[in-house]
């Protein structure tokens, strides 16, 4: 069967460091693709600054010639708060799915709405961020021995890159080279977004 990488978030905006992450995963994981999911209300988050069809026009953009990275609205096209055991539930089973996840997420994972169900359907990878360790909680430790399950390893160069980051460099008027792809800079440019 072949395996599927799902990388959600609220892509406000879409970086350099998310698309690296996709690719890497794909290839480090043998993945047959890797899907971006963005979010369209996520609940542990505070208010999006781009429209949920901005945030979609650039991760098109953002993945253009990206061989094996695609966009999966599904959250979007769903509406409403945003849960990942949701989205999990509505995914063809043709495939199986591993969830990417950065070391932040990981520390917090168990605050997840049903997140023993999620971590049932689906293999976990996480990539190291700066600054944050990459140790699972006792209880999500605990619950994936008890299913036999692992969590997968994705080397993963930390790139200190960070949407917020992004937003009050925009804000500022400062420069965000390096952090963005072209095309996305360019659209949040003609679109006067993070302003």
């Amino acid at each position: 069967m072949k395996r599927i990488g799902l990388l959600g978030g609220s892509f406000d905006p879409v970086h350099v460091a998310h698309i690296a992450l996709a690719e890497n995963a794909l290839r480090a994981l043998g993945l047959a693709q890797v899907q971006l999911i963005p979010a369209a209300n996520p609940w542990q988050r505070a208010a999006l600054h781009a429209t949920e069809s901005q945030r979609r026009d650039m991760l098109e953009l953002a993945i253009a010639g990206h061989d094996g990275l695609v966009v999966n609205p599904i959250e979007l096209e769903r509406g409403g708060a945003t849960y990942t055991i949701d989205t999990l539930r509505a995914l063809p089973n043709d495939a199986r799915y591993v969830w990417l996840l950065g070391a932040d997420q990981l520390a917090n994972f168990c605050t997840w709405r049903d997140w023993q169900e999620i971590s049932r359907l689906v293999d976990l990878a996480v990539a190291t961020r700066p600054g944050t360790p990459l140790a699972p909680p006792a209880d999500l430790a605990a619950w994936l021995d008890s299913l036999g399950h692992s969590l997968e390893e994705l080397p993963f160069a930390p790139m200190p890159v960070s949407a917020s980051q992004i937003r009050q460099r925009l804000a500022q008027g400062e420069s965000t080279d390096g952090l963005l792809a072209g095309p996305v800079a360019a659209y949040i440019a003609a679109h006067h977004l993070y302003r």
